[in-house]
């Protein structure tokens, strides 16, 4: 089915343009859509186009699922039942600039991971490469005054923000031990109906407390997107260029999503992009191309 978009690095562009999407229908509807009803049919929906590609496939590979279940259930909890459910709770007490900040650390976060659970030896590039990265982050979030950072505190939203980053940091690592021989679709089936089993109760006691969706064309047409691109075709891009190139390089690719939000503010918002946009995207992708281009030339010489 997406035989044509082989490429790891075009799909991890992909992800983080689909993600990119997602955390802008995600401010643009937090008044009409709640949190945890956002992520709860977000999956639904994943569940439902992911479905018809994995059952196909369960008969033969139930084996290899119940021999990995310790696995599927910590990544399904992980990667679906956590991380956009506590970065969506986390935009309503949050600002973007600190979200967008701190989401950013993930590269970080997942290399140390890597050093400390998968002995991955980094090459001194490679860290040149993630530092760079993050100051082109830094310099779009700051606007150009690195000032800025200084006056950063944390509060409730930025603590909830910063155990997402810790969640996907590990989701990433965690892929490593993922059951080996199942096919893609039914290893992304699995990790959502586990995510959705945990989300569920969570849904239910939201709605408890008078939190429900608000229904409109607006609301409906945000949750079909974020259930459609970031839910299904990124998890399902994710996932296969991180079996490709690693943890530690796919992570890298978080820092494309500041870039991508200043293409779609200026597009949907009529934000015109400023100077330090140019610059943060200059050094972002910069950073990339030594971890992605430039190191694997060394290695060759």
């Amino acid at each position: 089915m997406f035989q044509r978009f082989k490429h790891p690095y075009l799909l991890l562009i992909l992800t983080t343009l689909f993600w990119s999407g997602n955390m802008v229908i995600g401010r643009a509807i937090r008044g009409d859509v709640p949190p945890l009803s956002l992520a709860f049919w977000r999956w639904t929906i994943a569940l439902a186009l992911t479905l018809p590609l994995a059952l196909p496939h369960l008969r033969s590979q139930w084996p290899l699922l119940k021999r990995g279940w310790k696995a599927i259930v910590v990544l399904g909890l992980l990667g679906v039942g956590s991380y956009n459910t506590l970065a969506y709770i986390a935009l309503q007490y949050t600002t973007a600039t600190n979200a967008v900040l701190l989401n950013s650390f993930i590269p970080v976060v997942t290399i140390a991971l890597s050093w400390a659970f998968l002995n991955k030896q980094l090459h001194g590039v490679e860290w040149f490469g993630v530092l760079l990265s993050l100051s082109g982050v830094a310099t779009i979030v700051s606007h150009g005054q690195l000032s800025m950072l200084t006056g950063l505190s944390l509060n409730i939203g930025d603590l909830w923000m910063l155990v997402a980053v810790l969640t996907w940091a590990l989701y990433t690592i965690g892929l490593h031990w993922r059951p080996s021989g199942v096919h893609p679709m039914l290893m992304l089936a699995a990790f959502t109906v586990v995510g959705l089993l945990a989300l569920a109760p969570a849904y239910a006691w939201e709605m408890m407390q008078g939190r429900t969706i608000r229904l409109n064309a607006g609301a409906l047409a945000g949750i079909a997107y974020t259930g459609l691109f970031p839910g299904f075709l990124g998890y399902v891009f994710y996932n296969r260029a991180v079996g490709e190139v690693g943890a530690s390089k796919a992570s890298l690719f978080i820092h494309l999503m500041p870039v991508f939000g200043t293409i779609l503010s200026a597009i949907f918002l009529n934000e015109i992009p400023q100077a330090y946009h140019y610059a943060g995207i200059a050094l972002i992708f910069s950073g990339i191309y030594l971890t992605t281009a430039a190191l694997p030339r060394l290695k060759r010489r």
